[in-house]
């Protein structure tokens, strides 16, 4: 699979990367950490069809049209070369009440499919049942991203839990997980100004 390199901005300012300024790995981690994120687990199988998977915060939509979704494993990911090499995976959007689960797929336990209520979806991917939804995609293209691959998944197919759940999603934040207050968990009317958020492609977009 091809993988597109960014442009380096040295190519064009002549200035030398180690002119910089050094980042301090650690501050920057707690920096990151002041964005609150979902938690997803991307799953695929093997050539062997067996269920891979692993959690997954650097997840993201992409686009409307075409419908384009991204994540970003590390590079010396299993599951990523499973999903590489399937070409294929679903993504999986965590409840709160899956934090086991969360817990399972971000370590390193070699069975993290057994003790999981899952199924197989039509197109042949591991769901995680009780997920708020999944969206199942095929890799549509790979971009390096340093210590990570950044992967663009055209949409195939998704679905949202049943009405009966509590819609509560499992969030991270500073270090640890966290949920949202109790009085919010229905979801507010939809505003013209936060459509932007997906669907402005204007030149002037504030996105």
């Amino acid at each position: 699979m091809n993988v597109t390199a960014p442009a380096d901005p040295a190519d064009s300012t002549g200035e030398a990367a180690a002119d910089q300024t050094p980042i301090d790995p650690r501050q920057f981690r707690n920096i990151l950490g002041q964005f609150c994120t979902g938690i997803t687990v991307i799953t695929t199988v093997t050539d062997g069809d067996v269920p891979i998977g692993f959690a997954c915060q650097s997840f993201a939509a992409l686009s409307l049209e075409p419908p384009l979704v991204l994540f970003c494993p590390t590079k010396g990911s299993r599951s990523w070369a499973a999903i590489e090499a399937n070409g294929r995976f679903c993504v999986n959007v965590l409840a709160e009440e899956q934090q086991p689960v969360c817990a399972k797929f971000g370590s390193r336990e070699p069975d993290k499919f057994g003790g999981t209520d899952w199924h197989t979806s039509e197109l042949g991917l591991p769901r995680l049942d009780n997920s708020l939804a999944t969206i199942e995609c095929r890799v549509d293209s790979v971009v390096d991203g340093g210590d990570h691959f950044i992967v663009i998944g055209r949409v195939l197919a998704m679905s949202e839990t049943p009405a009966t759940s509590n819609g509560r999603p499992l969030l991270f934040y500073r270090g640890q997980y966290t949920a949202i207050e109790p009085d919010k968990t229905t979801p507010a009317p939809w505003r013209a100004d936060l459509d932007h958020f997906l669907t402005t492609t204007t030149l002037d977009t504030w996105l």
